[in-house]
């Protein structure tokens, strides 16, 4: 096991009705803040009205910024910071799912960065500091609620770039359950698909004796598969929900990280697939990572048996370690088929072939000639990757 540091300050508010309580978590912070959310689902549910009563009684004027996107654009997060420079906005609550979340704390950095806020995500400029945000939560997937991570798009050159900052954890979360009950289903899917990613880009490591946080890792995972079938047969079942939902912050606040080296390739050659072709980004981790697994596998075919053994529960070959390894790989991508993703490029209608230029974007993101923990990942191993995929 490595050295570790593990802090992570979120609040989390779980459990039902918690989001009439708002006002007053925001209201510790500011009295000025901006509302960002998505599209129109949080006004038809009846959340926006829950939320905006909530700060009305808590005495904290709010200025609206909707419009948020899946894979969310760099356009509008230039939007908000103007609106929060023009408005004397010091605090950000963002309602909604990971893609709300992110551009939020782009808005957050970009309000007090001296320059153009993209130059971040591109590693051209650094910063130490950002508005603070809270959150209410209505998508279990992308754990942004207590992560210190953001991604978006720019539309220009369809280029979708990260940052990280511990600094921009929300100060709070809140996460009820019945706020995902007006789902679509393939929504719920591709959360969890990226749940599930996010666990695996932790436990796909070569550092040896980490055996809490494997079977920390391995827990969570099973806490997913065996509650997304639940979820997608009754929506309202809160308690599935509420395992898949708390699973989504367990994997990426941090903790299943600790004491182990991470390997995010498989996230940051999805990144180039859905800033192209604009998938949602579990539906490509659902296409990548299956990919991925069967080129680097060989890397350590015992970690990939143990995989297969403990989570998708092979019955080991010990003759044939590979043949363990590859079905546990298949019946990843069964259940993947059996909750509505696509497993292949072709079977989310993406036909034609730009791995080349994915695969150099990829390479390009990280100013480097290649990536990877688990297994250094040159250009040429990212398009045989999305070769697999096809």
């Amino acid at each position: 096991m490595n050295n570790f540091t593990f802090q992570n300050t979120t609040k989390i508010i779980f459990g039902k009705g918690n989001e009439s309580t708002v006002g007053s978590e925001v209201s510790k912070y500011s009295k000025k803040v901006l509302l960002h959310y998505g599209g129109g689902s949080i006004k038809k549910s009846g959340l926006y009205d829950k939320v905006v009563n909530s700060l009305k009684e808590a005495g904290v004027e709010y200025i609206e910024l909707g419009g948020v996107k899946p894979n969310p654009r760099l356009s509008l997060i230039y939007e908000g910071i103007d609106l929060c420079r023009k408005n004397d906005i010091d605090f950000i609550l963002a309602v909604g799912g990971g893609s709300v979340i992110d551009s939020a704390k782009g808005i957050a950095v970009g309000v007090l960065y001296d320059g153009d806020v993209w130059d971040l995500y591109t590693r051209k400029g650094s910063t130490e500091k950002a508005l603070p945000i809270g959150t209410i939560l209505t998508i279990p997937a992308a754990g942004s609620e207590s992560s210190g991570s953001s991604v978006v798009t720019k539309e220009e050159g369809q280029l979708k770039r990260d940052i990280g900052y511990d600094f921009i954890k929300p100060q709070f979360s809140i996460l009820n359950p019945e706020l995902c009950s007006t789902l679509p289903p393939y929504q719920v899917a591709c959360g969890a698909a990226d749940i599930m990613a996010h666990i695996m880009e932790r436990y796909f490591t070569n550092t040896p004796n980490v055996e809490l946080t494997d079977r920390l890792s391995e827990a969570t995972l099973l806490t997913v598969i065996n509650n997304i079938p639940r979820v997608l047969e009754d929506l309202n079942d809160y308690d599935a929900f509420a395992e898949v939902m708390w699973a989504g912050t367990i994997a990426h606040n941090g903790l299943l990280g600790t004491g182990r080296q991470e390997d995010w390739s498989s996230h940051k050659i999805e990144h180039e697939l859905s800033g192209i072709y604009d998938i949602a980004h579990g539906a490509g981790l659902a296409i990548v990572f299956p990919a991925w697994m069967k080129y680097v596998y060989k890397t350590n075919v015992d970690r990939f048996v143990q995989f297969a053994v403990r989570v998708w529960k092979v019955e080991q070959d010990f003759a044939n370690p590979e043949k363990t390894v590859l079905e546990g790989i298949a019946r990843m991508e069964d259940f993947f088929r059996s909750i509505g993703l696509p497993v292949r490029l072709s079977e989310a209608g993406i036909t034609d072939d730009r791995f080349e230029e994915m695969a150099q974007k990829a390479i390009d993101a990280v100013e480097e000639d290649s990536f990877g923990s688990f297994r250094e990942l040159k250009k040429e191993d990212i398009v045989n990757i999305y070769k697999l995929a096809k």
